[in-house]
């Protein structure tokens, strides 16, 4: 009994070490993608899963963190951009609505694919988003007035939510190429509405998996999402005020690298981990 004793003495304070280490390391995390999903306007999925993989977890959970996060830091983050009076909310919203019910179909998928499949699909889209974004000419960014039927982009809505559900993103990985590279929008305009785009889509995939139970599956407690969530918030606010003081140009370019740093870190997880 004695030496039991002296075991749990070493053993609770060994505990209480990994705990505080592993909340401050995921709360490094979370202000890290709040700043992305600031900075470019985007829910932060496409950082968020990489990186939480890298760490240990597996695909599908890291799926489930990355779509409360993008919950609570799209609806913040296109809050600062509303007061900025930086958000037009009719711009977004037909397309907004399509990728709710896309996101609702989105989530389902998620727990047919298996994790190599999900990877690829993942790693597609960002080679997508790498060639739009870089072929975007320079005199042709403007503002982006797109004239568009509701219809037309209720359907792309609708299409972006189920790949962006599928692969626990926002969605704006796949818009932001789509304004930036199609329709003209600079690089900011496009952020801006990214991530107000991520507030439907996130909002359908966190409704479904909780209807679901599939969280209940994921075995994730609280502690493990408030660390993420609570820091990707005030990291979404250092992000969007970073935005304020770049270039479009330049805000281009960085949008670019980001693409590239996730390519590295996703190339790295399929092919050699």
């Amino acid at each position: 009994m004695y030496g039991l004793g002296l075991m749990n003495y070493g053993i609770i304070p060994t505990l209480i070490l990994e705990f505080t280490t592993m909340i401050i390391e995921l709360a490094l995390i979370g202000i890290f993608v709040g700043v992305i999903s600031g900075f470019f306007g985007v829910g932060g999925g496409m950082i968020l899963v990489p990186l939480l993989m890298l760490i240990g977890f597996d695909i599908k959970a890291a799926i489930g963190i990355s779509v409360v996060q993008m919950v609570f830091s799209s609806i913040y983050g296109s809050y600062l951009n509303y007061k900025k009076g930086n958000l037009v909310l009719h711009e977004g919203m037909w397309v907004g609505v399509g990728g709710l019910f896309g996101g609702i179909i989105g989530a389902r998928f998620t727990d047919l694919l298996d994790e190599q499949t999900l990877s690829y699909v993942f790693l597609a889209l960002i080679l997508f988003a790498i060639y739009r974004v870089s072929r975007a000419k320079r005199k042709n960014l403007n503002q982006g007035k797109a004239d568009l039927s509701a219809m037309v982009l209720l359907t792309i809505g609708f299409i972006i939510g189920i790949v962006a559900m599928m692969l626990g993103v926002g969605g704006a990985i796949l818009l932001t190429p789509i304004l930036v590279g199609i329709l003209h929008f600079s690089s900011k305009k496009a952020a801006t509405a990214g991530l107000f785009f991520v507030v439907f889509s996130s909002l359908a995939g966190l409704g479904y998996k909780l209807a679901a139970g599939t969280f209940v599956d994921l075995s994730l407690d609280i502690t493990t999402i408030l660390s993420v969530v609570i820091a990707a918030l005030v990291g979404a606010w250092v992000g969007i005020w970073l935005k304020e003081k770049v270039q479009d140009q330049h805000h281009k370019r960085y949008l670019i690298a980001l693409y590239f740093v996730v390519l590295t870190i996703l190339l790295d997880k399929i092919f050699l981990h």
